[in-house]
């Protein structure tokens, strides 16, 4: 199949906005719990209503402040409330939202000061406002450049909310509506600058419609979890990313309670106290938490139970993925041996997700199809999707009638998916970005003639609609000997290792395959306590003969996968992380390829035995 389509489920009027889909969850039911505000060691509801005037108080103060419709106002904080709050009332001012991550360095948020030049910037803290003024200078933008901070405590010389919203006292409730009402679905509610795993960001130009019609449509695409009674989700993801946000969206347009998470140390506790029905998550959160249960099952000498349940669990889903395509389904002696592991291993696993969890989301990069196999075998169903910035939220997701593990589902409502003759993976449809902002050239580049967004990836479609990316473009590993290898699921087998944090397939212009691999400190430490080594360190376990053979045994599971060719011949074991901070990590946990390479062109001279 070379096109998938899927029908608009929901059509929105042209004239409308995203913040009507909010006040039309207030109408509906003005006490409806929006929002779970820490409390104490547990959760206080927020209603519609009081949310609702929180974001008219905040915003008549963005318009006090002097932000007019059509502007650019900047957020730069952690996952919190304020940052939902300050996102809806740019909204109800009639202004665009530009999020920064919060771990940018004050050259990448001079970038976007310069390019989206927005008169206000939201900040989490006085080191948050430090790091935004020092940008400003750089940008030369001190004098057009307010800062305020999300809180509401008093600080001496500095804005505010609490001031804001004083400030925005005397405007009316006329001058309000005027502003919200003044954008449609054709005009920009935010910039997204890409998190720029190669070169300079761009901003991508995010329409209302681009979050309105993702939010009503998917809420009829995935209801058994987005419209049962009491759903509720924790946020964790950075609110700077878009599928973050467009998720959020969905939320208060469906009255689904919402929670933030924004620190790691507090993620695990979050989860206990505020138990979600679904949740968002990335690979490498499912990478994380599979390969702590392993070891904590190991350490209790559970290992062999673990195991078993592991491999029964895999065998039902994929049992089940069977039937769905005709087949027998499981067995009775696998449903029975299921059924075992559900009442003595499985329920703590789900324990760790808050016990109440039964679908969560995957996005952002490749899930290993095992772990997607794992979790669902073990009730907690993954719909992986797949989407980029520019297409806002995921273009094509697995739903709970349709899923296809390996592949990252059918084209989402009102989206249509087209393979390239070279296999690139376009799309097209309502969630689409506008283009990217002030790059005309980049926009025209980015779409085919008919009006097809190019994603760079590489992709095949089966012949029920399902999209299963293969590789990305630049991705592409061409050796001397001119085989081409994709090496995302190289490294996707490579990390189900609990050993193995992150992994580089390299092999460009060289004559094989090899692969740079970085350690999991957390992983290590229990693993050498249990080898009789304890207290060995990332260094030393890098050299390590018995840390080596493990790892040598995850390159050989990852070779049975491919072709001869393709097969990963030698490694390197780095004596370092690869993380947010170093540059190697973008904010959403993708690697950046070209940094690694770029950082430890030793070790590849090494590896290919130049020295």
């Amino acid at each position: 199949m070379r096109e998938a389509i899927t029908e608009l489920l929901v059509d929105l009027p042209s004239t409308s906005n995203i913040t009507d889909l909010l006040l039309r969850t207030h109408d509906a039911d003005p006490q409806r719990a929006l929002y779970a505000l820490r409390s104490g060691s547990g959760w206080k509801d927020l209603s519609a209503a009081a949310f609702l005037q929180q974001v008219s108080a905040l915003a008549k103060g963005l318009i006090a402040q002097g932000v007019r419709p059509g502007d650019a106002v900047a957020v730069l904080s952690a996952t919190r409330y304020e940052w939902t709050l300050a996102d809806v009332a740019i909204w109800f001012a009639g202004a665009v939202t530009v999020p920064i991550y919060e771990t940018s360095s004050a050259h990448q948020v001079a970038w976007i000061l310069e390019d989206a030049q927005p008169g206000v910037v939201l900040v989490e803290n006085a080191g948050k406002a430090e790091i935004v003024l020092d940008a400003a200078g750089r940008a030369g933008r001190l004098d057009t450049t307010a800062v305020v901070l999300l809180t509401r405590a008093p600080q001496e010389g500095v804005s505010t909310l609490a001031s804001l919203e004083d400030a925005g006292a005397d405007v009316t409730d006329e001058r309000l509506a005027a502003a919200r009402t003044s954008r449609v679905l054709a005009d920009a509610a935010s910039i997204v600058y890409t998190s720029g795993t190669t070169g300079r960001p761009k901003g991508c130009v995010i329409t209302h419609a681009n979050f309105a019609f993702f939010a009503v449509n998917t809420l009829d695409f995935l209801p058994e979890f987005l419209k049962q009674e009491n759903a509720r989700t924790l946020m964790f993801l950075p609110l700077a990313h878009v599928l973050a946000r467009a998720v959020q969206v969905v939320c208060f347009t469906g009255g689904i309670t919402l929670a933030h998470s924004g620190s790691a140390s507090q993620l695990l506790e979050d989860l206990q106290t505020f138990r979600p029905t679904f949740l968002l998550a990335v690979p490498r959160i499912f990478e994380k938490i599979h390969a702590t249960a392993g070891q904590r099952a190991a350490d209790a000498g559970k290992g062999r139970l673990f195991g078993a349940a592991e491999r029964t669990a895999v065998a039902y889903s994929r049992a089940v993925d069977a039937r769905g395509r005709g087949g027998r389904g499981p067995s009775p002696a696998l449903r029975a041996a299921h059924s075992l592991f559900d009442r003595l291993v499985y329920p703590r696993l789900r324990a760790v997700f808050g016990g109440e969890v039964t679908y969560t989301v995957s996005g952002a990069s490749p899930l290993s199809p095992h772990l997607a196999h794992f979790f669902r075998g073990a009730g907690i169903m993954i719909q992986e999707g797949y989407g980029l910035t520019e297409s806002t939220a995921p273009c094509t997701v697995n739903t709970v009638a349709l899923t296809r593990v390996g592949s990252v589902g059918i084209p989402m409502p009102g989206t249509s998916i087209r393979l390239d003759d070279d296999g690139e993976v376009l799309a097209r449809g309502t969630s689409i970005f506008a283009g990217y902002h002030r790059n005309e050239s980049a926009t025209a580049e980015a779409f085919t003639a008919d009006g097809y967004f190019r994603t760079g990836d590489l992709g095949t479609l089966d012949e029920d609609g399902f999209l299963t990316i293969t590789g990305r473009k630049k991705d592409l590993l061409v050796t001397a000997g001119g085989k081409n290898v994709a090496p995302g699921p190289l490294e996707e087998k490579l990390r189900e290792s609990p050993l193995v944090s992150q992994a580089v397939v390299v092999g460009e212009g060289r004559p094989f395959i090899g692969a740079l691999l970085s350690l999991d400190r957390e992983a290590l430490a229990p693993w050498s306590a249990a080898h009789a080594k304890p207290g060995l360190t990332i260094g030393q376990a890098a050299r390590d003969a018995d840390v080596l053979a493990e790892l040598q045994t995850a390159v050989d599971t990852a070779n049975a996968t491919v072709s001869r060719a393709e097969q990963i011949r030698r490694f390197t074991v780095l004596d370092v992380e690869f993380t947010v901070e170093s540059g190697h990590l973008t904010p959403t946990l993708k690697l950046k390829r070209s940094a690694v390479v770029a950082d430890h062109a030793a070790a590849l001279d090494e590896l290919y035995g130049r020295r």
